[in-house]
């Protein structure tokens, strides 16, 4: 069986409105699982340039998934060691949570596979 690689990766500015409201970034940002397809999340990796604490949310079907934290001016790399098969149709996006007043950039990888 042969996978193929995918991933939602970029640069982002944010404008931080409260670690309580995470926000959509970027289209570039959402993936839905193609017809016939299963996919796999398999790392994440980010970096925040601003002096607070952020957390980057991940969402399936507009559910939270999982939550990443990065700490101020800091990077994090996160191997997912609990994979879910994520069914045709799922619905993936990163969205980003700041404090209020907090403005920054994100860099965001977040590796899959589809099977």
């Amino acid at each position: 069986m042969q996978s193929t690689p995918r991933f939602l990766q970029g640069v982002f500015t944010f404008d931080g409105k409260g670690l309580e409201t995470p926000l959509p970034l970027d289209d570039a940002l959402r993936y839905t699982v193609p017809d016939g397809l299963v996919a796999q999340t398999v790392y994440f990796r980010g970096g925040n340039s601003c002096g607070e604490l952020i957390y980057v949310l991940l969402l399936r079907d507009g559910t939270p998934m999982r939550y990443f934290p990065i700490g101020a001016r800091d990077a994090v790399h996160v191997p997912l060691r609990v994979v879910e098969d994520l069914a045709a149709g799922t619905a993936l996006e990163l969205q980003v949570a700041a404090p209020v007043g907090a403005t920054g950039t994100v860099v965001l990888d977040l590796g899959m596979v589809e099977v």
